[in-house]
Parts: C-alpha cells; structure tokens; sequence
C-alpha cells in the first residue's frame, strides 16, 4: 500500500500504465474520507496548451524512480471524467468517475463525499 507521505514525494512525476506507456505527469492525491487512504490521483494530460487533469485509482499502483506506475491502461485513464487544472472536483462528479473504473461509490452516511483532495 502506498502511503499518502510518500506519495506527496511523486507530485509531478511521470504516471505510467502497467506495459510502461506514459499518461501524463501526477497533479495531486485524493484520499477516500473514509478511510484517509489515497485513493485517486489527478494526472495532468493533453496538449501543451490544452492540459486537463483525468482521474486515475491508485489501488494497484506502484512507486518507482521517478514515476508512478497505476493498474489501469492509458487509453482508459485519458478518457476518464476530467477537470480543469484550476477546477475542483464537483461532489456530483464523484459518481461518474467510479462508474468509469467499474468501482462502486460509497458516499458517507450523510453523504459526504467520497473523495478529498490532499
């Protein structure tokens, strides 16, 4: 399990999908409110000047010399619920994002949101 210490470490790193292809470079951790575990990652993608950030779990990932490797192919993260790099995450939002990784969403009790950014 990664912690949420040392992931903080790989901001900015390169996140990479399990054969190795590049996705894009890791904005920012959000962990589950529940548990205070990281969770999801934002990782910044697209064109130079069309950067948007995608949502990618970080259930399987691994940490390596300068990047971070995720369970999951860089052809599904990129089409992943995005966000612009100065938007926050709508708590409506949160459901479409499981859904797209097949994961189901437990939102708390009250229903709190699932998701926190760290």
């Amino acid at each position: 399990m990664i912690h949420i210490g040392d992931i903080r470490e790989w901001r900015t790193q390169d996140v990479i999908d399990p054969a190795g292809h590049r996705i894009g470079i890791l904005e920012s951790v959000y962990v589950d409110t529940t548990s205070d575990e990281p969770a999801m990652a934002t990782v910044q993608v697209g064109m130079p000047t069309r950067h948007r950030l995608v949502f990618v779990p970080l259930d399987d990932a691994q940490v390596g010399p300068g990047y971070v490797k995720v369970g999951y192919d860089k052809e599904l993260v990129k089409t992943s619920p995005s966000i612009g790099t100065d938007d926050v995450l709508p708590a409506e939002d949160e459901p479409a994002i499981f859904k797209h990784y097949g994961i189901t969403y437990r939102p708390g009790a009250n229903g709190e949101r699932q998701l926190a950014r760290r």
